[in-house]
């Protein structure tokens, strides 16, 4: 994934093992997007991207998960996310996520 963000001109400044080491991480670095999988070890997706967004308003998260369900997707809005991207759908859904956040549209799946 770090390749491919890389290859279309985005810098990234940082990768977490886990959903605190992310959270504390966006909060010292301040990116301007955050990408969270919903399954990670010592703080979910869900939680680190309200924690982020409470101490960076401004931030466009995007959460990716291999689940597909309308109800995560809800979770994801309610946690301050911008966009949803199931892992199955894909690198190509993934850049366009990215790119709709980047210019601050959400990302959703229909």
């Amino acid at each position: 994934m770090r390749a491919v963000l890389e290859s279309r001109g985005l810098d990234v400044c940082g990768e977490a093992a886990n959903g605190l080491e992310a959270l504390e991480m966006a909060t010292q670095l301040r990116p301007d997007l955050v990408i969270l999988d919903i399954t990670m070890p010592v703080l979910d997706g869900f939680t680190a991207a309200r924690e982020i967004t409470k101490r960076l308003p401004g931030v466009g998260i995007l959460l990716l998960s291999m689940h597909e369900s309308a109800s995560m997707v809800n979770v994801a809005k309610s946690s301050g996310a911008r966009g949803y991207v199931a892992k199955s759908e894909g690198i190509a859904r993934l850049v366009k996520a990215v790119d709709a956040i980047a210019h601050n549209q959400t990302f959703f799946p229909n």
